[in-house]
């Protein structure tokens, strides 16, 4: 189903996801309302262990929240099974992870170009996708390389492109320059600034300030709650009150 464009691309309400374990359960998060429109570009930034991962988990629908319901362009997912939350992923969202997740044995094509067949598309349509993709991200012969060949920016840029190549609604980034140094940061943030300037939606999970601010919203997170919210406007933050009520900012 696809809805029109005044639709939220994503809208949260009251997502709650408790870890249980060794020790007291652990409130990742708690409770979190979240709208996020076509076109945004959100970063959810805060300590480590403050529960932005299982935010971005939840939202991917690589896990499941205790309570609350989730909306993906104006359909419930409450009732959505593995298997369709599965496709979801092949077709309408792109995760991009912190380390790569990249196939060992396959060559950097066919990490590439895998989700798209998996997705049904045509080796024929998939292929000149996956090669414009490598292009743009500055991979061109690197197609055989073995992703163990690569450094850390290139394999992030791999993955990047991998999760591009379904061309989804909505592209999920947990740390994606969490295990590359200064210079892969910069990398990973031109090119998620240049396809968000295409319209692609991005929600980015970061505790790297320079990251955050190529955002045009960013969301502090702690203790599994909504915080702040701010809109930045010309690099200029302007807060609003919290998603989940925690706080009220004032200009």
């Amino acid at each position: 189903m696809r809805a029109d464009a005044e639709t939220p691309l994503l809208r949260a309400e009251g997502l709650v996801r408790t870890h249980y374990g060794e020790g007291a359960p652990a409130h990742a998060v708690r409770g979190v309302d979240l709208t996020v429109r076509r076109g945004e570009f959100l970063a959810v930034t805060g300590p480590s262990g403050a529960g932005k991962s299982t935010l971005l988990h939840l939202l991917g629908g690589l896990q499941r929240p205790d309570s609350g319901s989730l909306w993906l362009a104006g359909e419930c997912t409450d009732t959505y099974s593995e298997a369709h939350w599965a496709v979801q992923r092949r077709t309408r969202i792109g995760i991009v992870f912190q380390f790569f997740n990249l196939v060992s044995d396959l060559s950097v094509a066919d990490n590439v170009e895998l989700p798209a067949l998996l997705a049904g598309i045509p080796p024929k349509q998939a292929r000149p996708r996956r090669e414009a993709l490598l292009a743009e991200l500055g991979l061109t012969g690197k197609e055989r390389s073995m992703p163990g060949e690569l450094s850390g920016g290139e394999q992030q840029r791999v993955a990047l492109a991998r999760a591009l190549v379904n061309q989804p609604d909505l592209l999920l980034a947990d740390e994606p320059a969490g295990s590359l140094d200064s210079r892969g940061t910069r990398e990973v943030m031109r090119l998620l600034s240049r396809f968000h300037a295409r319209g692609q939606t991005i929600v980015l999970v970061t505790h790297d300030a320079r990251l955050a601010s190529a955002a045009d919203r960013v969301i502090s997170f702690f203790d599994g709650c909504v915080a702040d919210d701010a809109a930045l406007d010309g690099g200029a933050p302007t807060r609003h009150r919290g998603i989940s009520g925690v706080l009220e900012l004032k200009d």
